[in-house]
């Protein structure tokens, strides 16, 4: 029951944080926009961002262990807290130095907290279940956040015309609710087990064919999902000719509709045969995304990114959830964070592609993520076969030598 209620805790404050990211980062291309930044310009600050989420997932997986985390994320949740406020502050001053920084580090917390939160969960409990609850609650409560700016956007309440920066500023409020959950989290300081990793993080990876394997996949996967829908506001208001309004209910109804097939996915729909869940997933988008680029039309472009945005949560179990809990518990942290650094760098590279396609038309940006995506699909069906069919570890004769040397010492 205590194990429970830790991870309802953080799941509590994952629901709060996902309301403000979901409000804030579904208008910041458009806040972006209106504060006279083009698409490019866009995608770029976007990608630098990327980056520097890199850079810091990188300090953490080095510095921070599992009994300093909740200490770190209480730290960082803070640094979000007044960036945001700075935002809101600067907007309309045409202050494009600063906005960019705090665009960066607005970008980076978000992926600091929401890549510590699972290891976090796995101080308690960890298995395939729990991975997916982690995904769904991100998911659910981020669609959430996007219904509230949907349902507000362009109104008057009580007597305050909702704009792009009053959506921020109700975004802090859903953020100081994420606060004070981590803050009424108890120590994790406590930890009586944390041991120190036989060997690198690198090394690790390198001699498990099954996770080199898999981080490939989460790269290339990253990059092509980002190459295809990575300004989907600015796609959907300039290409499509969505009011803001009209933009933030699309994805919001498509968002709650993933969200109840990734819970159906997880309970009944996921076939026995692991080829098939990837087919449905993948297969089926990257056809879509080759008659795009072969027709250039925009009813089935519409198709496109709704099934793309449709299918997203399903099968998270599956395509994710088996290599990370695969994972030894001294090598959790820092494989996770290995494994963001891995798809965001992929993310990074593809908003730069997609920031570069936007401006020659949509067939180019799903032309070029279908391109990435045959890559993508070989490694995922590879990945299964090696599931299906594995062999001598090396990493575990690595591991049992160590212990041995322990044994004698």
């Amino acid at each position: 029951m205590k194990k429970l209620k830790h991870e309802n805790q953080i799941l509590g404050m994952l629901a709060f944080l996902s309301l403000s990211i979901g409000l804030w980062e579904n208008f910041r291309q458009l806040w972006l926009e209106d504060n006279g930044f083009s698409a490019l310009q866009i995608s770029q600050i976007t990608s630098i961002g990327t980056f520097a989420s890199v850079l810091g997932i990188m300090f953490v997986s080095q510095k921070i262990t599992l009994d300093k985390l909740k200490g770190f994320m209480s730290f960082v949740i803070v640094i979000k807290f007044f960036n945001l406020v700075n935002l809101f502050y600067l907007n309309g001053t045409m202050q494009n130095a600063l906005i960019n920084s705090a665009i960066v580090i607005d970008i980076m917390t978000s992926y600091l907290i929401i890549t510590s939160v699972y290891p976090l969960i796995t101080i308690f409990v960890k298995n395939n279940t729990v991975y997916s609850k982690r995904k769904l609650t991100e998911y659910l409560f981020r669609d959430v956040g996007i219904l509230v700016g949907g349902f507000l956007i362009g109104k008057s309440v009580v007597g305050v015309f909702v704009t792009y920066n009053v959506c921020l500023y109700i975004s802090i409020i859903f953020l100081v609710g994420a606060m004070l959950m981590m803050f009424g989290m108890k120590s994790c300081a406590t930890i009586s087990e944390n041991p120190k990793p036989a060997i690198s993080m690198i090394q690790y990876v390198a001699k498990n064919n099954l996770l080199k394997t898999y981080c490939i996949y989460s790269f290339i996967g990253a990059m092509a999902m980002a190459t295809g829908l990575g300004l989907k506001m600015l796609t959907l208001t300039n290409y499509f000719h969505f009011s803001e309004s009209i933009a933030t209910n699309y994805l919001v109804v498509i968002g709650l509709v993933c969200d109840l097939i990734g819970v159906l996915a997880l309970k009944y729909l996921t076939p026995k045969n692991d080829y098939v869940t990837i087919t449905i997933k993948f297969g089926i988008r990257f056809l879509l995304y080759t008659v795009v680029f072969m027709t250039d039309n925009l009813f089935v472009t519409g198709i496109a990114i709704t099934w793309s945005l449709l299918i997203g949560a399903a099968y998270e179990n599956v395509c994710d959830g088996y290599y990370i809990n695969s994972v030894e518990n001294e090598y959790q942290l820092t494989f996770t964070n290995f494994r963001y650094i891995i798809k965001y760098v992929g993310e990074a590279i593809g908003l730069v592609f997609c920031g570069l396609m936007y401006g020659k038309g949509l067939k180019y940006m799903f032309g070029l993520s279908a391109f990435f995506m045959i890559f993508q699909i070989s490694l995922a069906y590879k990945l299964i076969y090696m599931r299906q069919h594995p062999k001598t570890n090396v990493l575990e004769k690595i591991q049992k030598c160590h212990k041995k040397k322990e044994e004698t010492v």
